[in-house]
């Protein structure tokens, strides 16, 4: 009787050793996705410790996480270069990750460069958008809008929104590719219609300009009011913005003091300055001078050097809200924007 080769028995003993493993680990994912990380761990330890690369990522995940054991980023980067030098695409994306936060490892972007390409090599789409992103920043590699473009079509032509966004941004831009408004448009609306807010903003910018497509303050609008729900602060003033000058929406100067106070709350100084002016005007709201100069006031301090008119109108403002005001309304005025704090949004 003929023995099987040595290749055979090798391919023979993992098989074995697969069915051996594949209970535990599926074990060890259902205890992982119900919220049992201490089942999880137990289960996943003894075979990422075997080798096996995929609960050599996930015993990091759980370590970059501090799921079921105290959270580890040096522990998390041991095991993610364990499933990562195995070729496993998650762990090297992961592990990319580390060296670009500097978590676990010290910062290296051309380490995380590394890693996210053979991640991105694979087929992983959020390491594609990454190396697209390190290209177009010249973070550890040269700075090449070119590749850039290549690896955000790579990781946007999988549905990745954040890739289908910056690829819009290359086209809107000519940044690697030919200016072109309509590819810019087709590429944000893919971003958008997946719910990326970014995505939805620039779509309804460029719908309010009319790049690319027919100027339509409607259709501005609609993509405003989408990224606005999700605390686009860019987006909240914009719908406010069209709600006061009738644009798109019908005017509406409580609508426009609602979207203008969402963006404000989180600090955004052109909406801060309108809020000042309709509680100067008492537009949308009850005339109230002590708030338009709190608002006045808060703006003042946000502008950005870049723009030293706007920040000396809402001085100016703000100095003509105080001459109607008694020294005590000021001092209240001057207290609320002391300790005001911005509010984020989710």
């Amino acid at each position: 009787m003929r023995r099987p080769s040595a290749a055979l028995i090798l391919i023979i003993s993992l098989f074995i050793t697969g069915l051996a493993i594949a209970g535990p680990f599926e074990d060890a994912t259902k205890a992982y996705y119900i919220g049992d990380y201490e089942t999880a761990y137990r289960l996943i330890k003894p075979l990422a410790e075997q080798g096996l690369p995929e609960a050599q990522f996930n015993l990091g995940l759980m370590y970059d996480k501090g799921q079921g054991v105290p959270k580890n980023y040096a522990e998390a980067v041991k095991w993610y270069r364990k499933a990562a030098e195995q070729g496993n695409a998650k762990g090297q994306y992961e592990l990319g990750v580390m060296y670009y936060n500097g978590q676990g490892v010290p910062q290296n972007y051309a380490e995380a460069a590394k890693w996210y390409r053979k991640a991105a090599e694979q087929g992983n789409a959020a390491a594609q958008f990454n190396l697209g992103l390190m290209y177009e920043n010249g973070q550890g590699l040269r700075q090449d809008y070119a590749e850039a473009v290549k690896w955000y079509r790579k990781a946007a032509e999988q549905g990745y929104a954040k890739g289908q966004y910056e690829l819009g941004v290359m086209y809107e831009k000519g940044q690697g590719v030919p200016q072109d408004y309509a590819e810019a448009v087709k590429w944000y609306r893919k971003a958008a219609e997946q719910g990326f807010a970014e995505g939805q903003y620039n779509l309804g910018k460029i719908y309010y300009t009319g790049q690319g497509v027919l100027q339509d303050y409607a259709e501005a609008a609609k993509w405003y009011r989408k990224a606005a729900e999700q605390g686009n602060t860019s987006a909240q003033f914009n719908l406010g913005l069209m709600y006061d000058k009738r644009q798109g929406v019908p005017q509406n100067y409580a609508e426009a003091v609602k979207w203008y106070r969402k963006a404000a709350e989180q600090g955004f100084a052109e909406a801060q300055y309108n809020l000042g002016k309709m509680y100067h005007t008492g537009q949308g709201v009850p005339k109230d001078y002590v708030l338009a100069h709190m608002w006045f006031n808060l703006a003042t301090s946000r502008y950005p050097a870049s723009e030293k008119e706007k920040r000396e109108w809402a001085e100016i403002f703000r100095d003509i809200a105080a001459s109607r005001m008694t020294p005590a309304q000021i001092a209240e005025a001057q207290r609320m924007a002391r300790e005001w704090k911005p509010k984020m949004e989710r």
